[in-house]
């Protein structure tokens, strides 16, 4: 059998160590895929696919794409969820022995993509390890585009907190280790749409972590870090390492620190509720647009952007912390003048964070470096105007501020105004910084002035008139003198070639000049890589000071940012206290009033740990009740992340956690009903719900029957009043609930008030102290359209229940009766009453058959 050719030989076998990836394999100026990899790569990119001679008889499938356009179908590959292996040209085909030697050179995956057009710019892109063993979880994550590092770890119950962390840093890619079960990784994908994948299981063994993570920092333990004796937290986060150098097949340089935190260290946020609040994204379409990151997202460079959704998916619980912020956020709302002069200056920026992780991962382009240039030299303007605040936040700022001249000046000096994009191409390094380079560049450019000028010197020197200097492939440069004016060459010419018309020379000027020429471009390109790597090295030597610089005008940004919302939509400063209260006046949903022609009806919050802890709020559907709670629970979370909010005034008491309880659907794929979804949603608040807590129950208890739904509202209420004393709002139709308030201490009523005119039903949206007696769903469903007949039919229905006056009662032996059974019944009966009416033929009937149909309908409508 024929043996396949050294190419295709060479290509399986680098193949077979990346059966996991399409192997992208660099052949002269292309990247070619061959059998099923360019199968899927032409059906994934639109590219021809075509055939190649394998050379054992077979015809490989086979598709390529140019090198230098590479990064844009990879990036498109990898966002469908595919991994892609590089694999270069690692010598120079001219000077290799037989087969040009390739090698991997990086894996590309979803959580460790580096190109930054493929990446979205206002958010991180992590990727996330998941660490299982009989003590607990471990969790750790990293977007290696920043070198934000983080590692966790919960007890053996934890699985919900990985939900929730997982939640948090909305990962591209997760990592797990094999002790993860299927049902959990199941779970994982349901929820985020993103598939797990298994790790090698010695890639988790603590001893390597720990020694891994040791020796990347240059650490002889992780004490500094937080780790010691977390056990799954160094397993989660020594694996994720891993992981990535085997992808970047680099030392990974920006990831310089890790840090371990506790869910505790700030308000913590559950699945559910960052759901239901929509605080980055809407549950609808999971679009940005309609989300509080939305609103409040007014600011101007990448890093801050990061900066603003990560601050809001992990408000602050330290009361002193968020005043610093508010104050800053005061005074830079009140400085308009500037607040502008500083946007004008941040919408310049570039994103420096990244640029600086592309520098250390080798892959910068000139392009990058000169953004960074302008963004540097933007630091002294924007430490100038920093310096007219007087808050104490702003004032930390100025005083850690750098303008980082030196790297200002390297970059100045070394790089052109406009670099080619390409990382090889040539025109990176400005003319004047480096003697040899001018000279090469001159040599492309003026070479033959060159020429013409050393032609015009010889023939002066040696008085020959028709002297020509000329080229041709064989001989090179040479200078050609006739035979006439053989006498009067000089001794330094060195004959090269005789000729029946004369002779021709080299002289060691020509030599030199021709040796310039001939070798200029290649020299050039070569000397200009090696300079710009060599200002990429020095500009690297500063990287801490760069993301450090970074982070400041990230911080900067995040401030304006929430000034420019507060003045723009007219916020209000909260005053946020260590108190368990919630006081706002005039409180707006941030969100809703930001709607097309909406005019939002503001509404007062108190809530305290004392007389109303828990407010059991009734009103008709679409009045507004789940509207107005998200609004105070959006406002409390507002003001602890440092934001001024949409209210007239208000004292927040800081919240420990936020808990939602906000509709339900099915959960297919665990086999769990509407019904089970919202309990198991209401017993985790109920066991992790502190007296520090804000929970916001809405209408549970309706996914089962009336009487069960009740008693399990009425009981939860109770305990939340009675064990927790959490500050609540609770929402409900049970109107039975109302009756707490008299029975119980810190129970209120509040109600939504509603104008009834004629058959119409006008909501005001306004809440107000009591209760009300209608839920006026028949109303709502007219609202909806649900044709006249049947709302017609449900008002009868709707009528008879009313007059029968069925509530939670008990039958004569005390045991509770269902209403809803009894209401079915009664309206079954009613009907077979009317039908048998209606279906009478009186001139058929006599006398004595009328009197006989009349007493048997007193008989049924007795048991009604």
């Amino acid at each position: 059998m024929a043996k396949a050719t050294p190419m295709m030989e060479q290509y399986m076998q680098i193949k077979s160590k990346y059966k996991y990836a399409l192997l992208f394999y660099r052949l002269g100026d292309f990247y070619e895929l061959f059998y099923d990899d360019a199968v899927i790569a032409s059906r994934e990119l639109d590219l021809v696919l075509t055939k190649k001679n394998a050379g054992n008889g077979d015809f490989a499938p086979m598709c390529g794409v140019p090198f230098h356009a590479a990064d844009s179908y990879i990036a498109k590959l990898v966002g469908s969820g595919f991994k892609v292996a590089v694999c270069e040209q690692v010598e120079d085909p001219k000077l290799a022995k037989g087969l040009v030697k390739r090698e991997v050179i990086r894996v590309i995956t979803p959580g460790t993509i580096m190109d930054t057009n493929a990446l979205q710019a206002d958010k991180n892109n992590y990727i996330a390890s998941i660490f299982k063993n009989k003590t607990g979880y471990g969790f750790s994550a990293c977007d290696i585009t920043t070198g934000a590092y983080y590692a966790a770890e919960f007890d053996a119950k934890g699985f919900n907190k990985i939900i929730d962390e997982t939640a948090k840093f909305s990962p591209s890619e997760i990592i797990c280790s094999h002790a993860v079960s299927e049902e959990e990784l199941k779970k994982i994908e349901n929820i985020f749409s993103l598939t797990p994948t298994y790790y090698d299981e010695y890639n988790f063994d603590f001893q390597s972590c720990e020694i891994n993570l040791c020796n990347h920092f240059g650490v002889l333990n992780l004490f500094g870090f937080g780790l010691e004796d977390k056990f799954c937290a160094v397993s989660a986060a020594g694996a994720l390492l891993a992981y990535i150098k085997e992808a970047q097949k680099n030392g990974l340089q920006n990831i310089r620190g890790i840090k371990y935190y506790e869910r505790t260290s700030g308000m913590v946020l559950d699945i559910s509720s960052r759901r239901n609040l929509e605080l980055t994204e809407t549950m609808r379409d999971g679009a940005k647009k309609g989300s509080l990151l939305w609103v409040l997202d007014d600011t101007k460079t990448p890093m801050g952007a990061r900066l603003l959704r990560a601050r809001l998916e992990q408000p602050l619980t330290d009361a002193a912390l968020i005043t610093l912020r508010l104050d800053a956020v005061g005074e830079m709302k009140d400085n308009a003048l500037a607040r502008s002069d500083l946007r004008s200056a941040l919408n310049r920026v570039y994103d420096m964070e990244r640029i600086m992780s592309k520098l250390v991962y080798g892959n910068v382009h000139g392009r990058d470096m000169v953004a960074l240039r302008a963004s540097l030299a933007l630091l002294p303007e924007l430490r100038g105007i920093l310096s007219g605040f007087g808050c104490d936040c702003l004032k930390d700022i100025y005083s850690r501020w750098d303008d980082l001249e030196n790297v200002y000046a390297l970059l100045c000096d070394s790089l052109c105004d406009e670099p080619p994009m390409g990382i090889r191409d040539v025109g990176i390094i400005r003319s004047g910084y480096n003697a040899e380079l001018d000279k090469l560049r001159d040599a492309m450019n003026k070479g033959s002035e060159w020429l013409l000028e050393m032609e015009a010197s010889e023939r002066e020197k040696t008085g020959i008139k028709n002297l020509k200097i000329r080229f041709n492939k064989v001989h090179g440069y040479y200078i050609e003198v006739s035979n006439s004016n053989l006498g009067q060459v000089p001794d330094t010419y060195i004959r090269r070639q005789t000729l029946t018309t004369g002779e021709r020379f080299i002289n060691p000027e020509l030599k030199e000049l021709e040796e310039t020429l001939l070798t200029a471009e290649e020299r050039l390109t070569s000397l200009e890589q090696e300079l710009f790597a060599q200002v990429k090295e020095k500009v690297a030597q500063s990287y801490n000071d760069v993301m450090r610089m970074a982070g400041l005008v990230a911080e900067t940004d995040f401030i304006q940012s929430l000034a420019s919302a507060a003045d723009k939509y007219n916020y209000s400063k909260p005053v946020v206290t260590s108190d368990r209260i919630i006081k706002i006046q005039n409180g707006r949903h941030p969100v809703v009033e930001r709607q097309d022609n909406c005019r939002y009806i503001p509404n007062d919050t108190d809530v305290d740990a004392d007389v109303n802890t828990v407010s059991i709020i009734t009103g008709p559907n679409m009045a507004g009740k789940s509207t107005y709670m998200r609004q105070v629970a959006l406002i409390v979370l507002m003001a602890q992340v440092g934001s001024f909010i949409p209210a007239d005034s208000a004292e927040i008491g800081i919240v420990d956690r936020i808990f939602t309880r906000v509709g339900a659907s099915d959960d297919l794929a665990t086999g769990q009903s509407t019904f089970m979804v919202e309990m198991v949603e209401v017993a985790n608040i109920l066991n992790n719900a502190t007296d520090r807590s804000l929970l916001i129950l809405d209408e549970i208890g309706r996914g089962t029957s009336t009487f069960d739904g009740m008693s399990i509202a009425w009981a939860v209420t109770e305990y939340i009043a009675r064990s927790i004393k959490a500050r609540t709002l609770f929402s409900t139709h049970y109107q039975e609930l109302t009756n707490l308030a008299e029975r119980m201490d810190g129970i209120k009523n509040y109600c939504v008030s509603v104008m009834e005119q004629g058959d119409d039903v006008i909501f005001l949206r306004k809440i107000k102290e009591g209760c009300v007696d209608k839920s006026y769903g028949v109303h709502v469903a007219k609202l909806a359209g649900v044709p006249q007949r049947v709302v017609r039919r449900a008002n009868e229905v709707l009528n008879i229940l009313g007059d029968t006056g069925i509530t939670m009662f008990t039958d004569e032996k005390g045991v509770y009766i269902d209403q809803t059974d009894i209401a079915a019944r009664s309206v079954e009966k009613y009907a077979e009453i009317t039908d048998y009416i209606k279906n009478l033929d009186m001139d058929e009937t006599s006398p004595k058959e009328a009197w006989t149909i009349l007493s048997s309908l007193q008989i049924k409508a007795a048991d009604l």
